[in-house]
């Protein structure tokens, strides 16, 4: 079994975190403190997630609560970039981190499911 901080979908996402981190910071006062604080809540909520989908026998239930996570998180993004906090071209680039670290944990998912 791999170390988590590994794993390509741990990386993905703590990727994500760090450009959480950096366009928040653009968010308006009024964004900044709410939307922008939960987008990196559920983000380090969902390298949890992946911890401990890695360190578990019984791993779909754990990756089926971390897809779920990244839906929440693409929503957020999305909604900010509806309310203009974050421009179209910030928007295609985190959208494409989120795909990617969405994918990976499909891809799991489906993996372990049918093991």
């Amino acid at each position: 079994m791999a170390h988590y901080n590994e794993l390509p979908v741990y990386k993905a996402t703590y990727d994500l975190l760090l450009a959480i981190f950096q366009f928040t910071k653009e968010f308006s006062k009024e964004y900044k403190y709410t939307v922008g604080e939960s987008l990196k809540k559920e983000t380090i909520e969902l390298l949890t997630l992946i911890y401990r989908a890695n360190t578990r026998h019984q791993k779909a239930d754990v990756l089926q609560i971390a897809r779920e996570q990244i839906e929440v998180i693409r929503l957020l993004i999305r909604v900010m970039k509806d309310i203009k906090q974050i421009s179209l071209d910030k928007f295609v680039k985190i959208n494409q981190a989120v795909e990617n670290v969405s994918k990976q944990l499909s891809g799991w998912h489906k993996s372990v499911k049918s093991s």
